[in-house]
């Protein structure tokens, strides 16, 4: 299992971030995937989680509205479209596969200034 992500960087309040998850190693199209976000000196924290078929998604009520879980099956990408971020959003955010104990990526830095 091989989880890759990307698309961290540093954007100003308000801005917005499009973070992608390439997965390979296993049969992605069957497996719940996963975000979550660990800032400095911070537990991990979930931040949103979508079904195999990409037709639920559920979300924190710290980034509800404001971040969209989506799939591609085809390409075996999980994306999160982040926007109207704030500067409590900055951490690492992975992509997890199947559970929040699953395996993950090695993480993207989001960094938010004010």
């Amino acid at each position: 299992v091989q989880l890759v992500e990307s698309g961290g960087g540093m954007v100003h309040s308000g801005g917005s971030l499009r973070l992608s998850c390439a997965a390979s190693g296993f049969t992605f199209s069957t497996e719940a995937m996963l975000w979550v976000r660990q800032a400095p000196g911070k537990g991990p924290e979930w931040v949103s989680t979508i079904n195999p078929r990409g037709s639920s998604t559920y979300y924190a009520d710290s980034v509800k509205g404001r971040f969209t879980i989506s799939r591609d099956n085809t390409k075996n990408t999980l994306y999160l479209q982040m926007t109207s971020l704030k500067p409590e959003d900055a951490a690492l955010y992975y992509c997890v596969k199947g559970t929040r104990n699953g395996v993950r990526g090695q993480g993207t830095q989001v960094t938010v200034s004010s």
